[in-house]
């Protein structure tokens, strides 16, 4: 039996390459990957932090996710530009389209990178790593931004290999070069590795991946718990789990945030939160399904993920209705602690708003019917001119009751 092949498609600094092209497109006449630069995000709400950075700002020692004050004490004349997410999300729905014609399984993990498993492939096209290299200088050609592309034998590798030497780079991490190419590399350089896990390891006289991989098995689940299983595998090049394409249809929906900065403010939390049920409930009417269990994860500093869910006695897909459950998920749930990544879950979904029948049902009826309509002309028009450029009243007043009910605690 062969070998699976994995690509893994990364676009290298997606939001300030597709601002550029942005940029450049529409008569800017500077390329602001040539200068010190950053994509600086919402003040109110973001704190000002830096988003992207030019390669010449990272010669100064900018770093993702620092304050903007900070950036420009580091370099007095960078240049600030807004981000522009529409645009984004534009220019990562035509590379996934782009993309499509190489592999018929091909899973998103994020708006600048996706995984292809061409597996099988050779038989079309003979040689994968050089497709690799059309597939780059071809998307370098006609879209005008650059991307890595890692080759292994599973995701994790792939991924890993993406990460090598950048920009505009084909690698490879094949089972034979685990050895050689993976485990000289630090310790913190393995995916999912973060900062806390690192310092714990480099505790135990562990600081490459090398190290970690000569570690006894039953030390790390010890040590690390679940994610001690992870980081042994992961060191080793082991990873499972397949290629698997998003369905237009789901069995479930949910939305993640990995967070610029570890944040323990509730009302910052729950102001993700908000945004992110927008979304999911616009996908699930798109879907012309209803929810019956909303859930919301969390995931800590010490990469340790939690989460609760409340089921509903009646499914629905009213965005209100979700928001105060998982408002209500939140409050109970939450732990006090310092939040690297949230999100929320739809879950047992179904084709029909099953109702128990009572005496007040024709009313009810009549209202969800309204509900309906109003919610389908919102969604009509933020899908036509983006996300939450409209909103209900009634969503704006559950986020002011909840900052309300903070100040008075």
């Amino acid at each position: 039996m062969k070998e699976k092949v994995i690509f893994h498609i990364d676009v290298n600094n997606a939001f300030l390459s597709w601002s550029a092209v942005y940029l450049l497109k529409n008569g800017y006449e500077k390329d602001i990957r040539t200068i010190p630069s950053i994509i600086g995000g919402d003040e109110k709400t973001r704190r000002g932090i830096v988003l992207a950075k030019s390669p010449i700002a990272k010669k100064y020692g900018i770093i993702t996710a620092e304050t903007i004050y900070s950036a420009k004490k580091k370099c007095p004349n960078l240049e600030i530009y807004p981000p522009n997410f529409k645009w984004y999300y534009e220019k990562s729905r035509e590379l996934m389209l782009y993309l499509q014609q190489y592999s018929p399984l091909q899973e998103q993990l994020s708006v600048d990178e996706c995984f292809l498993d061409m597996s099988g492939m050779d038989y079309i096209y003979k040689d994968l790593i050089e497709l690799a290299y059309k597939i780059k200088d071809d998307i370098k050609n006609r879209f005008g931004y650059t991307v890595n592309i890692g080759i292994a034998n599973n995701k994790l590798c792939a991924k890993m290999a993406s990460d090598f030497e950048k920009p505009d780079k084909v690698h490879t991490l094949f089972k034979d070069e685990i050895v050689t190419k993976l485990w000289p590399l630090d310790v913190g350089d393995l995916f999912m590795c973060g900062k806390s896990t690192k310092e714990e390891l480099n505790k135990m006289n562990i600081y490459t991946i090398k190290d970690l991989a000569r570690t006894d098995k039953k030390i790390l689940e010890k040590h690390f718990k679940t994610q001690g299983k992870y980081l042994y595998e992961a060191s080793r090049g082991i990873d499972n789990s397949k290629v698997e394409e998003r369905s237009s249809k789901n069995q479930s929906i949910s939305i993640t945030e990995t967070l610029p900065i570890n944040y323990s403010d509730k009302d910052k939390l729950k102001k993700i939160l908000f945004r992110q049920v927008e979304e999911v409930t616009r996908q699930l009417r798109s879907q012309k399904q209803y929810t019956k269990t909303v859930g919301v994860i969390f995931k800590n500093d010490f990469f340790k993920t939690y989460s609760s869910q409340i089921t509903f006695t009646t499914p629905t897909n009213n965005t209100k209705e979700i928001l105060k459950k998982i408002y209500e998920i939140f409050d109970e749930s939450y732990k006090e602690d310092e939040i690297r990544l949230i999100g929320v879950r739809l879950a047992n979904l179904t084709d029909v708003k099953q109702e128990q029948v009572t005496l007040f049902s024709i009313e009810e009826d009549k209202e969800d019917e309204k509900q309906d309509s109003i919610q389908k002309t919102m969604d009509a028009i933020n899908n036509k001119f983006g996300k939450s450029i409209i909103k209900p009243a009634s969503l704006q007043l559950i986020g002011e009751a909840n900052s309300k009910k903070k100040e008075l605690e």
